[in-house]
This record gives C-alpha cells, structure tokens and sequence, in this order.
C-alpha cells in the first residue's frame, strides 16, 4: 500500500514537471531521472515492511503471547508457506478474549496447524478429527511433574525382549528414551545378539510411541552392517526460510548445548539463528557400532501406536535391507520438533521432515504392513507361537530363507528376558537436542 503512493506522488511530480518545461530534452532528462527512481522502489520492495507483517508494539501479555506462536509459526513452522499474512489470521482478534490464556494459545496453535492441505487426503496434514494438531503440541512451564505409574499390562510389556531362535533374533523395545540411559544395556544386549550370528532380526515396535532420535539412530548402528558405514542414513529437512538461513526471530531463543548450557560465538551468546538448518548439516550417516554383521532380513512388528522415532528406524532400513512390517499400520509421523520458548510455554511445532536415503519421507498416514495381522490384545511377547512371530516364521518359509532344522513346537516360551523396564505409557515426542551451529564448534566458548 505504501508503495502505491510512492508511485503516485511520483507520477504526479512527473506530470507537474512536463507541464512548467517547454523543452523536450529537459523532459526526457526528467522521465529518464523518474524511471530510475521506480526501478529502486520496486527493487527494495521485498525490503519493506508492509503493514501485513506487521504486528502491533503495544498490548497486553496475552496478546503478545498470541502474537509471538503466530510470529514463530511464520519461520519454522514446517508448512509455513501455506500460513496467512499477520493482518489476515488476525491473532489477537481472534483469541485474545478467550476466558483461559492456555485455552485461547491452543486454539490458535490448532487454526495454524490446519492450514496445509495434504493432495493425497484432501485434508490438512496435522489432521486427527480433533480439536488438537496431529504433531504439534504445547506444554506449560509451570506444569506439576507427576510420578509416572504403569498399569498393569504396560509394566508387564516395558522390559527389553531379547529371543535367540536359531539364526532368527527377536528384539522388544517399548520406547526410546535419552541415549545415556540405555546406551550401556543395548551394548550388553548387542555383544551377546552378534555371538548368535543371526541372518534374520524382529524388532518389535508394537508399543514403541517413539522417543529420542539419538536412541533410535543408535540402534540402527548397532543392527546394521559396517557395509553401510558413511552412507547416508536419514536426512531432517527444514522450510526454505530456515534452511536459507533467513529465519530472523530465532535470534530472541538462546542455543543451549546438550547439557541445557549456554554457548558463546566470539564473546556473544549463540541463538537458535545461528544453528546450520540447511540438509547439508542436517545429514546423517552409518558409522557401525558392536561386531554384528551378519543381519540380512529385518521384521518389524508395528501397530497404530509405532510413532515418531520408531517410524524413523524402520524408514531408515528401506533402502538397504530387505524389510518387511507386519501386524498393523503404523501412526505416521515423519516429522519433529525442537523447543520454542514463549512466555511461559514450550511450543512444539512441526518443524522439519525425515527423509530416508532415497528421500522418502510419505508416511503421514502411516506405514501399511506387508504382512497384516490381527494384534492379540495381551501377546505373550517374544514367543514363537504368537501370532506376529508365527506369520514371519511362515513368511521365511513361503520366500524359502527359512531357519535351519527350525521346529516351533518345541518352544515354550522365550529363551531371555533382558530386566530394563522402560515407560512406554506415555507418548514421547520425536524432539531434535543435537541442532549445530553454522561455525565450527571450535570457535565456541561454554559458560
């Protein structure tokens, strides 16, 4: 709008000037002087601020607050391309006289989540038939933490399975939690799986929400040939205002290395502007843990609750091995976030994709199994007998990579229990902590 006047006032002092000059030289002079001076004007058009994007500088707490979620949203939210202009989703006019703060900051959270619209479904990507995003999420600062209890099943379906039946390794893992909890166990675990040699493994994801993408990343090392190492494993893919590294509001979240510590770039205080968003930064690769080397098949057992992390190991295998799913469609979450602090809330928004090695990352309605099988309600879990366990048994035999002597019958139950209890209650969120700086990590100074 501002640019409309400009144009304006210049036509009309063009028009002045033709009329108090006789000469046509000087009118050219002046045409040709005015002609330049719009070539700049439209030139730093995309420099100015227009009043669309422009939010308010007074207002109350709340009204920041709502003007600061839509703010961020514009940057790194991972769709943020289909997000109206400031003026047009109107943040305080909509949600500011919500009775509950919290309420009126999840409403307009849900609104911005709702904007892209997935070609395959015709329905937005953050979809769930609810009033809440699919991925997206808010926590409060001031939230009660709460001494977490198992029911009854899920104790009894939280430890580590580990079951060796002949040259086929059967692995229960419930959740993904902090590496540097589990770190030490799964190397236990993986120096006895290799003295087996199997050619065949089952991971089973049944109940796995997901977790940490360092955990399942370090799994996948430890299945995985050391043929593979220094290929890619899994690319995070940001908006293109982030990976061109034109995200301004970052500058107001300080970057916390992996220990919650502040870090300084030459004397000043890193933000999150300065992390390297690019796919080139964000590319990971094989590097071989333990000496198991000889997995050539791998089977995963999957339900709608296999979300976030657990998607990740099973996408990241698809391009090398031959892997096969079996049981039931996973959640489908090809998506994480990392942490946006405003006031008192942490918000969660979608932020970036994972891509496999050959780029694949299509499972927002989830992964469909090769082999589908109706989940009994209280499996006994590592047991050949078991439905999911005995379609792959019989699977193994129809494509003829069948177990050597195998003879089910003669298995009662299973053959190892590892005792690492594990939540898998509660839903973990696929969170990225590992996000580096654009500059060499040797140029940082740590408080």
């Amino acid at each position: 709008m501002k640019n409309k006047y400009i144009y304006m006032h210049v036509y009309v002092y063009y028009v002045y000037l033709m009329k108090i000059s006789s000469y046509k030289i000087f009118n050219d002079i002046i045409f040709s002087w005015l002609v330049a001076v719009l070539f700049l004007i439209l030139g730093c058009k995309k420099d100015l601020k227009t009043d669309e994007d422009i939010s308010p500088k007074t207002g109350s707490r709340t009204e920041f607050t709502l003007d600061s979620l839509y703010l961020y949203a514009k940057e790194i939210y991972l769709w943020n391309d289909a997000l109206p202009s400031y003026s047009a989703f109107s943040p305080r006019e909509k949600y500011a006289h919500i009775a509950s703060e919290i309420n009126a900051v999840n409403n307009e959270l849900f609104d911005l989540s709702q904007f892209k619209i997935n070609e395959k479904t015709k329905l937005p990507y953050e979809y769930r038939g609810l009033s809440n995003p699919k991925y997206s999420y808010i926590e409060t600062f001031y939230k009660q933490k709460t001494k977490a209890t198992l029911s009854a099943f899920a104790a009894q379906n939280s430890t580590i399975i580990v079951n060796h039946i002949d040259n086929l390794t059967y692995l229960y893992i419930p959740s993904f939690p902090q590496l540097n909890t589990l770190r030490n166990d799964l190397d236990n675990i993986f120096i006895d799986i290799a003295k087996h040699k199997p050619s065949t493994m089952v991971i089973d994801l049944r109940y796995n929400k997901g977790g940490y993408i360092e955990t399942a990343e370090y799994l996948a090392n430890l299945i995985a040939s050391s043929k593979l190492n220094g290929k890619i494993m899994y690319v995070e893919s940001f908006n293109s205002t982030l990976s061109e590294g034109k995200g301004k509001i970052l500058k107001h979240q300080p970057y916390l290395d992996i220990n919650g510590n502040y870090v300084k770039i030459n004397g000043r205080q890193a933000t999150m502007a300065d992390v390297d968003f690019s796919e080139k930064g964000n590319t990971y690769y094989f590097d071989k843990k333990a000496q198991l080397e000889s997995v050539e098949n791998i089977y995963f057992i999957t339900s709608g609750s296999t979300a976030s992390a657990s998607e990740l190991l099973i996408s990241l295998f698809k391009p090398y091995y031959n892997v096969k799913l079996v049981g039931q469609k996973t959640f489908g979450k090809p998506v994480g976030f990392f942490p946006i602090k405003i006031d008192k809330y942490s918000i969660y928004l979608s932020s970036f994709l994972l891509k496999n090695a050959a780029g694949w990352f299509d499972y927002f309605e989830g992964m469909e199994p090769n082999i589908a099988v109706d989940l009994p309600i209280n499996p006994k879990l590592g047991d050949p007998k078991e439905a999911c366990l005995e379609n792959i048994f019989r699977d193994l035999e129809r494509n003829k990579i069948s177990l050597s002597a195998i003879n089910r019958k003669k298995y009662t139950g299973v053959n190892q229990y590892y005792n690492k209890t594990l939540n898998s209650d509660k839903e973990m969120p696929l969170i990225e902590e590992r996000l580096k700086l654009t500059l060499d990590i040797k140029t940082l100074n740590t408080k």
